[in-house]
């Protein structure tokens, strides 16, 4: 090799172990350790939405939920449960849906909050899971 192509492969490769090395400092190792552990969890598991940290922010954990002032409860469980699209609100199963969805809410949060460096939980819409179901979420709110 000439000169000219050691130094350019030299200043790719430190380039490249750079940006490896600002990668690797950067992750939020803490979110993604929770997030195993939401993923390991046989409830939560069970359930059709995954709950997911999103980042820590000084002892805040943000985390995606189907629910929020903007998108009603009922569209979630619609969506996710296809067997109560066509059933009235206050159906028994309708009731029982939202129980279980608070319930897994609950067990989410109890799973965060558990970790040491989580002071806080704060919800975060989930517009991802909904347009993925084209379920549009008016952002203007």
């Amino acid at each position: 090799m000439d000169d000219f192509t050691k130094r350019y492969a030299l200043v790719l490769a430190a380039v490249a172990v750079l940006g490896l090395a600002w990668w690797v400092f950067n992750r939020d190792n803490v979110a993604a350790e929770i997030n195993a552990t939401l993923e390991r969890d046989a409830e939560l598991a069970d359930y059709p939405y995954t709950f997911r940290v999103v980042r820590i922010d000084e002892g805040v954990a943000t985390v995606t939920s189907p629910r929020s002032a903007r998108v009603p409860v009922m569209q979630f469980l619609r969506t996710a449960f296809p067997e109560l699209a066509d059933v009235p609100v206050d159906h028994p199963d309708m009731t029982a849906a939202q129980e279980r969805l608070v319930a897994m809410q609950s067990r989410a949060a109890d799973i965060i909050s558990d970790h040491a460096e989580v002071r806080a939980v704060e919800w975060q819409i989930d517009e991802d899971w909904y347009s993925s179901r084209g379920v549009y979420i008016d952002t203007a709110r």
